[in-house]
């Protein structure tokens, strides 16, 4: 292949990963709330954000790293595997366009006890490995589609998913007293959710033409 079609195809393959990690972790919940609130009191932020993204990582390099090799041998299976990883993407894209119709706001707030850094990162963990949506996004759906990417580049697609998730935590603690205005407003989350909608959608179209060999 040359060069320039190499280089053309990883790049694909990056935006894919970031996209994909990007358009599921960008939706409230108790993690996002969390981060955002240790943020706002700008109380061990760093740890927080760390605990957040390393655990992302880890999840999402053993849902693609395990479905790669054990599947590598049985097309027919990653195949299936990947028409089910669309259609989780079509009806992730179909509850984000929804929101994106009956907009919401995210009101965080920074009063509360204060917690010690260990208590920070203990709590961090909890929210996060308590919620079974974690395990099915990161392992089973990152997986999916991380294995169904072309051999020797599932790393690439893993680097893109990892900068999603660095970014995104980062951007959410970090920067939370200037965020949380802009996610205070309706108009801002129709905007979010409709590009998650267009994300998901993209990709769900990508998986399903690649798993049925289109």
């Amino acid at each position: 292949m040359p060069n320039s079609d190499m280089l053309a195809t990883a790049t694909s393959v990056f935006l894919t990963g970031l996209t994909l990690s990007l358009g599921l972790i960008m939706a409230i919940g108790a993690q996002n709330m969390f981060v955002l609130r240790q943020g706002l009191r700008r109380e061990h932020v760093g740890p927080v954000v760390l605990v957040c993204t390393l655990l992302d990582m880890a999840l999402m390099g053993a849902g693609v790293a395990g479905l790669a090799t054990s599947l590598g041998s049985m097309p027919r299976v990653l195949d299936a595997l990947g028409l089910a990883g669309a259609a989780a993407l079509a009806v992730y894209g179909a509850q984000a366009l929804r929101r994106a119709l009956a907009p919401h706001t995210l009101q965080a707030t920074a009063n509360g006890a204060a917690l010690t850094a260990m208590g920070a990162v203990l709590q961090a963990l909890s929210i996060s490995l308590l919620n079974p949506h974690v395990y099915l996004d990161t392992v089973v759906l990152v997986g999916a589609v991380g294995a169904r990417q072309p051999r020797g580049l599932q790393g690439v697609f893993l680097l893109g998913a990892y900068c999603g998730s660095t970014a995104w935590f980062a951007a959410l603690g970090f920067g939370a007293r200037w965020l949380t205005p802009w996610f205070a407003r309706p108009i801002a989350w129709r905007i979010l959710d409709g590009l998650v909608a267009l994300m998901m959608a993209t990709l769900s179209v990508g998986l399903l033409v690649r798993s049925l060999h289109l």
